[in-house]
């Protein structure tokens, strides 16, 4: 992977990065040292959506969805955080799980915060296990979704970074998001350290992704223990897992 040039980080910045047990700052960071992805088959692959647990409690956290996983004797391969949410940690926009809609889509036109930096969208899963990811405007719930979360903005769309993101933006932070390949696989990924939307953007792109999400920043964590990365603490709205 190509360099990229280290910008000047603040404290919270070191602090976070310390966290994630790399240096904030070196001049030769490559993209790999910046961000984790983890790709995935869905047609392979038992990708759910947690929010509530069968007693219609909010799990919160990655730890508690890893009990949740345990306790029915399967193992949790991977999870993240999956997407915004309110102060009581309702999703801020649609969300279905196991075919059933728990929030409704979100088609609120303008407001502060990152989810109506348009266009969002909406990440989602058919029953045939086919993902996709598309503009809140272009979602169309035909009751063949088994699983669906709505955040913002889209990174990509058709390939191209949103005109919105741009590029040497000092909105810094810790990013998380989703995309897809040409191929039907999702890549979900995270930074190391605080990037902007545009350079998470061409992350994506440059991974090789039509459509891309972003799903969260500041808070977001990432349970990998492929990577080496163990981050079960948190307190989120929709969380996304793979299970075995």
């Amino acid at each position: 992977m190509k360099p990229i040039k280290c910008r000047k980080l603040l404290i919270a910045a070191l602090q976070i990065s310390i966290a994630f047990g790399i240096s904030a700052c070196r001049s030769n960071e490559t993209t790999d040292e910046i961000y984790t992805g983890i790709t995935v088959n869905p047609n392979e692959s038992n990708v759910r959506f947690y929010w509530r647990d069968g007693e219609g409690n909010t799990f919160k956290s990655i730890e508690n969805v890893k009990k949740d996983v345990e306790k029915n004797n399967q193992k949790l391969l991977f999870a993240m955080n999956g997407g915004m949410y309110m102060e009581d940690r309702r999703p801020l926009g649609l969300f279905i799980q196991n075919g059933e809609t728990l929030a409704p889509l979100n088609t609120r036109e303008s407001a502060e915060g990152n989810f109506y930096l348009k266009p969002n969208g909406v990440f989602y899963i058919r029953s045939d296990k086919r993902a996709f990811i598309v503009p809140t405007t272009d979602f169309k719930d035909d009751r063949q979704i088994t699983y669906a979360t709505q955040s913002g903005p889209m990174l990509l769309v058709e390939g191209q970074i949103n005109n919105e993101l741009k590029q040497g933006s000092e909105n810094l932070n810790i990013r998380n998001g989703v995309c897809i390949l040409a191929d039907g696989k999702i890549v979900f990924a995270i930074s190391r350290r605080e990037v902007n939307f545009y350079d998470f953007a061409e992350y994506f792109k440059n991974s090789g992704c039509r459509n891309a999400l972003y799903l969260d920043g500041f808070v977001s964590r990432m349970y990998a223990p492929e990577k080496n990365i163990a981050q079960t603490e948190g307190d989120f709205g929709v969380i996304i897992g793979i299970v075995e």
